[in-house]
């Protein structure tokens, strides 16, 4: 390894290897300026420090203070940091009076290339990240030989200097990491490492909350750079991962920035860095030949469990550290909820292979200790004392049904959704969901079964139903070995299976030797209905209810299900797991189709319900987060009631799939991706679930990441409908390519004509983006007078879809004509839903297509102010998109060029497909500035 050591003739700040001469890039700057005093200043070795105990001498920073005046666009007001690499300033920008952090690399004639690109890059990584945790970048540019970028300003402080004020406590300290670690989990996921996360690129704001800086080392993780090749060793030593240290650049991945952030934990938790040496050589020389302390040594409130994740993250080899910053935070979450960790205890043989290593001339007794343990082990494992392997989750399979009534299937499903149900109240079990189970349905392989599900028992068995008499079967199984566990026969009245099932689910926590908390005890014993029947409803509705959006006719299956549980309420009005799905199923139908007061108000009626009837019921209060969302966007109190039932309903991965919805309406993209992964953990054979993860990755224009989880949701189900249609339409999103589109849709219509109705809306689309007049007719003759037809997440009535197929074909008359219509019937939805800013979108569209200019403008700007971005990802870029849609249309190019570059940056915004092939589009083309955006979402 080849360190270089220089420091700053002025300041004392680190210099770059190839940096000229001997003063560091922020001295040379002020230099240009004519604010660098004449006499030397002690030096700062951290290119974060700000003005503190450490910082230049009084003298000459009042000096400074005095003279600091314009740059450009910027009033320079205060020096907030400096080193090597540059000097930031706290400054206004006069063009938008805003207060930013400027940062300024002034080298002038000495200017390198290499320092160009360094700072660059800098610059570059950051401003392509847009997350609330990382600090976002507002101007790049270059000034009298100066190179400088502007961002936000955070009023705050370092996270250094905060905890030198006064200590975290620990499960502060625990829940930051977390925060930072998802947004480091972020970066890494748009294909960009940090390299440099330390306590002093940490900002907090007045709240609180972490804000990463400083990407001056982060580089695209594809993208080789000849700047690492020099013998500067980047990064800072103290948090610095092993790899990093010895220069190996082509060995950094994630797990180099989960070390860092293992780092800052460890001076959070123990008040110092896990390596500190008097000079940087010896600081690296410490991180790389011996281990850091244990943090109980330095804590002792530390407890065993963080203690282990702490030290996991800074395992000198990268393979022996959290995969990902997720798995890290995750980690550090289970902490938090007092859960069982994932990171093991590092054992004995771990510990003794490590001090070996250490300690050569001690290699053969520590050998001989080895021997000596696993006979020790042999001994024991031969010993009647050894337990079997505690198990790691359940799957309830479903119940055969064994009646001569078929019909009673939903009977048998019915006992076994009740048992899954009791059980996955037990926080101590992992229970996998309905969903995943349902296509073992007469499996009975139990290792293979065990293996997809990874779980380590299952529970099948059959019901035989005989007039008011039931006799059930039950057996446990371990996967692992085969063998029945458990197995009990109930021959019974039809009014004990509930009594049933309650025993059977205690009997199986029991075999499983699961903690049950009196509460958890009180919940298996509840029944849900007095009524068989009446459950078995609720059962049919339920798998209607559960499948949206992800149906051929999903409209239809609300109202279907809605209908259903609306026969059991009227059979047991007591039945608040009813009302809780019936809540659902109107949210649902309001916000996708319905968005009027009535439906409203019958939402607000079951959910209510649900809650009277059920005031500590988890359902319950997950039916409220859901209708605070669907209804009102009302994302803090659905937040706020998703935390009370996750306390009831533990293995629900609906749970955490409402906290993923939530996040990426709120524009929270990693955490959005972070809780639907968790919710497919929790529910692996759940092919919506999985569905609704590559759905995201979509939005995030993700496309690999969306093509590899539809393909594992049609692993699942290869005949899904839906699932091989969005699989075959990213060719479109990704690469403009229908083709791939057109093949599904003819394969999925030859297995199944009947669906040609159900696939009108899609067949119109691809006739519209193909300019197809014919194909565009049949597939309106298809839809019916009554269907829409959504693109960019805007519903066009049939009418206005007539009219664009008009216009298509040349005939202005008829294309009018239609649009007037159109105009009409959308008028009379603006009047039932004059809250919802999508509709408005739709009338702004049709004015623009009939020339009212005036109109369409005033329509899509009230669109905007009701459905804005910041209130929802989702519906505000498709508004969003409408608007620039109509200032194309209404000639306005720049207003629309200036929407496009937005959206063009924002997730859920157009794709490359789109941008190139919709007509909406076309009074753009031609356009430079158009060509150019297109190519920026061009498939790399």
């Amino acid at each position: 390894m080849t360190t270089v050591t220089r420091t700053c003739a002025k300041c004392g700040a680190k210099i770059f290897a190839e940096g000229p001469q001997e003063f560091c890039t922020a001295c040379l700057f002020e230099t240009g300026l004519g604010l660098l005093a004449k006499e030397p200043v002690a030096g700062v070795g951290d290119a974060g420090v700000r003005d503190g105990p450490q910082a230049p001498n009084t003298k000459k920073a009042a000096r400074s203070a005095n003279m600091l005046g314009d740059f450009g666009d910027y009033e320079l007001l205060k020096e907030v940091g400096r080193g090597g690499q540059g000097v930031v300033y706290r400054a206004r920008q006069k063009s938008l009076n805003r207060t930013v952090a400027l940062k300024v690399i002034g080298l002038g004639n000495w200017a390198t290339e290499a320092h160009v690109k360094r700072f660059r890059r800098e610059a570059e990584a950051a401003a392509s990240l847009e997350h609330p945790g990382i600090v976002p970048i507002h101007d790049v540019g270059e000034r009298d030989g100066s190179c400088y970028f502007s961002m936000k300003f955070v009023e705050g402080g370092q996270l250094d200097e905060v905890v030198r004020r006064e200590p975290m406590p620990l499960r502060c300290a625990v829940e930051l990491i977390v925060k930072v670690a998802r947004t480091v989990h972020y970066a890494h996921e748009h294909g960009i490492l940090h390299r440099d996360i330390k306590p002093g690129n940490i900002l907090l704001d007045a709240k609180g909350e972490p804000h990463l800086t400083d990407f001056g080392l982060a580089r695209l993780v594809e993208t080789e750079s000849t700047v690492t090749h020099t013998l500067e060793v980047l990064g800072t030593p103290s948090y610095m991962a092993p790899e990093q240290a010895v220069g190996n650049n082509s060995a950094l991945t994630a797990a180099t920035d989960v070390y860092s952030l293992g780092a800052v934990l460890y001076q959070l938790l123990t008040g110092h860095p896990p390596f500190a040496g008097g000079t940087t050589y010896e600081t690296i020389k410490l991180l790389l030949d011996t281990e850091p302390r244990q943090p109980q040594a330095l804590n002792p409130r530390i407890d065993r469990d963080l203690s282990t994740i702490c030290l996991k993250c800074l395992e000198k080899n990268p393979r022996r550290r959290y995969f990902s910053a997720s798995a890290l935070s995750e980690d550090l979450e289970r902490w938090l909820k007092h859960e069982p960790i994932q990171a093991r205890h590092t054992g004995a043989f771990t510990r003794g292979k490590k001090w070996v290593q250490r300690n050569p001339t001690s290699a053969l007794l520590a050998a001989s200790l080895v021997a000596l343990a696993g006979a020790a082990g042999w001994i024991i494992s031969k010993s009647e004392f050894v337990r079997p392997p505690r198990t790691t989750g359940i799957a309830v399979l479903p119940f055969e049904n064994l009646s001569e009534d078929k019909e009673n299937t939903g009977f048998a499903d019915g006992i076994q959704d009740d048992i899954l149900t009791k059980l996955a109240k037990v926080a101590d079990l992992k229970v996998i969901s309905r969903t995943s189970v349902m296509p073992f349905r007469g499996a009975r392989n139990t290792r293979q079964i065990g293996e997809a599900l990874r779980v380590s028992h299952v529970l099948e068995g059959s019901v035989r139903k005989n007039g008011d008499r039931i006799r059930l079967n039950a057996q446990l199984i371990d996967t692992r070995t085969d063998n029945h566990v458990w197995a009990e026969e109930y021959d019974r009245d039809l009014s004990d299976v509930f009594a049933i099932q309650t025993e059977i689910a205690q009997k199986i926590a029991d075999q499983l030797q699961a903690k049950v908390s009196l509460d958890e005890k009180a919940a298996i014993a509840k029944q849900p209905t007095s009524d068989v029947s009446t459950y078995s409803l609720y059962v049919s509705a339920a798998a209607l209810i559960d499948a949206l959006p992800w149906t051929p006719t999903p409209k239809e299956d609300a109202l279907r299900g809605a209908d259903v549980l609306n026969q059991a309420i009227a059979r047991d009005p007591g039945f608040f797991l009813a009302y809780c799905k019936l809540a659902g199923a109107h949210d649902y139908l309001y916000l996708s189709w319905d968005h009027t007061p009535e439906r409203l108000a019958l939402a607000e009626s079951a959910v209510n319900s649900a809650l009277r009837l059920g005031p500590n019921s988890g359902d319950a209060h997950l039916a409220m987060a859901a209708h605070l969302y669907w209804a009102y966007l009302d994302y803090d109190r659905a937040r706020a009631e998703l935390a009370i039932a996750a306390r009831t309903l533990p293995n629900d991965p609906r749970v955490l799939q409402l906290s993923g919805f939530i996040d990426r309406r709120q524009g929270r993209w990693s955490e959005a991706v972070h809780e639907m992964e968790r919710a497919v953990e929790m529910d692996p054979r759940n092919v919506h679930t999985l569905m609704n993860l590559a759905t995201t990755y979509v939005l995030l224009r993700a496309y690999k990441e969306a093509s590899d989880t539809w393909d594992r949701a049609l692993a699942v189900n290869p005949n899904n409908v839906e699932a091989r249609l969005f699989r075959a339409k990213i060719d479109l999103d990704w690469h403009g390519d229908t083709a791939p589109l057109h093949a599904a849709r003819r394969k999925i219509l030859a297995d199944d004509p009947a669906l040609a109705r159900d696939m009108a809306e899609g067949d119109f689309r691809l006739a519209l983006f193909e300019r197809d007049p014919g194909a565009a007719d049949r597939a309106l003759a298809a839809l019916g007078e009554k269907g829409t037809v959504q693109v960019d997440d805007i519903d066009l009535n049939h009418s206005f879809c007539e009219g664009l197929v008009a216009r298509m074909k040349g005939n202005e008359a008829d294309a009018t004509a239609a649009f007037l219509a159109a105009r009409a019937q959308q008028q009379e939805v603006v009047r039932t839903q004059p809250d919802y800013g999508p509709v408005f979108c739709t009338l702004g569209l049709i004015d623009a297509q009939l020339g009212r200019k005036k109109e369409a403008l005033q329509e899509s700007r009230q669109a905007v102010d009701l459905t804005p971005v910041s209130k929802s990802s989702l519906e505000g870029a498709g508004v969003l998109c409408g608007f620039a849609m109509i200032c194309a249309w209404a000639g306005e190019r720049d207003l629309a060029f200036e929407q496009l570059e937005i959206l063009a940056k924002l997730p859920a915004g157009p794709s490359y497909g789109d941008l190139r092939l919709n007509p909406f589009w076309d009074p753009l083309r031609g356009d430079p500035r158009f060509e150019k955006i297109v190519a920026s979402l061009a498939p790399k």
